[in-house]
């Protein structure tokens, strides 16, 4: 399950270099439509391309819930030049996926959610420098103590990269709390969740406790560091703000999904 919905942030982790080599080798499909629209229907809104209905790879008709997100879908399809490229269509991915693999395995998705909450990236702690250690305790204690309180639980933290495990009744609640999920959000949290390394700053954006730019600030902190210390590096660069993109759609689906 993880491989499927994960397949667009492996895309997205290669260096430019690299994914350039790999188009070069496999042909994009060719835009081969002029118009795009979106069409209200009983069971959703469908996109229209020259009046012909998108279809998610398992063949469904691609449906979102809501105007927002199917005019946000029609503007990716939209802002297509003379290729399709997937990797520059985050919304339509996660619909995809929600469709064609989130629907019928829900509680996969959950569980694997649940495992990274087992190995939160929040959890780990560094134990030197110490503005390093400094900085992940302002930003993320406050996010690690919030998560316990709203599980009715505590989680452990951990100096280093010694694995220890997470109380299983905070684990629980964490997968009690995803039940009433529909697909395309669960599918929403699981993107935001690989891209973040955090199951707990997918919980915090989902209900509201930290907005996207702060849950994006926090997913950044040993980075951002690096980066004060030693520059930014441009290909690093722009791997970031491409997986910012696709954090943003996700975040857009939980906002109006």
């Amino acid at each position: 399950m993880r491989d499927f919905l994960e397949a667009s942030n492996e895309e997205l982790s290669k260096d430019p270099e690299q994914r350039a080599r790999e188009l070069s080798k496999r042909e994009l499909p060719k835009r081969f439509y002029k118009d795009v629209t979106y069409v209200a229907g009983k069971d959703g809104f469908a996109i229209h391309l020259d009046g012909r209905t998108v279809k998610t790879p398992a063949k469904a008709t691609l449906l979102l819930p809501t105007e927002t997100l199917a005019a946000a879908v029609a503007a990716e399809w939209d802002a297509q030049e003379t290729e399709i490229d997937p990797v520059r269509m985050p919304l339509t991915r996660i619909a995809n996926s929600a469709q064609d693999a989130v629907r019928d395995r829900f509680r996969e998705v959950v569980e694997d959610i649940v495992r990274y909450a087992g190995n939160d990236a929040l959890c780990y702690r560094a134990d030197d420098p110490e503005s390093l250690v400094q900085t992940q305790a302002s930003l993320w204690d406050p996010v690690v103590e919030w998560a316990g309180r709203l599980l009715d639980g505590r989680f452990v933290l951990i100096e280093g990269i010694i694995h220890k495990p997470q109380p299983e009744t905070v684990l629980r609640a964490f997968g009690e709390r995803l039940a009433d999920e529909t697909p395309l959000r669960l599918a929403a949290l699981h993107t935001i969740t690989g891209l973040t390394g955090s199951a707990l700053l997918a919980l915090a954006v989902r209900e509201s406790y930290l907005d996207a730019d702060a849950a994006w600030k926090a997913a950044h902190v040993e980075e951002d560091f690096n980066i004060e210390r030693w520059g930014e590096d441009a290909e690093a660069a722009q791997l970031r703000a491409r997986k910012k993109t696709e954090f943003e759609a996700a975040v857009l689906v939980l906002k109006d999904g």
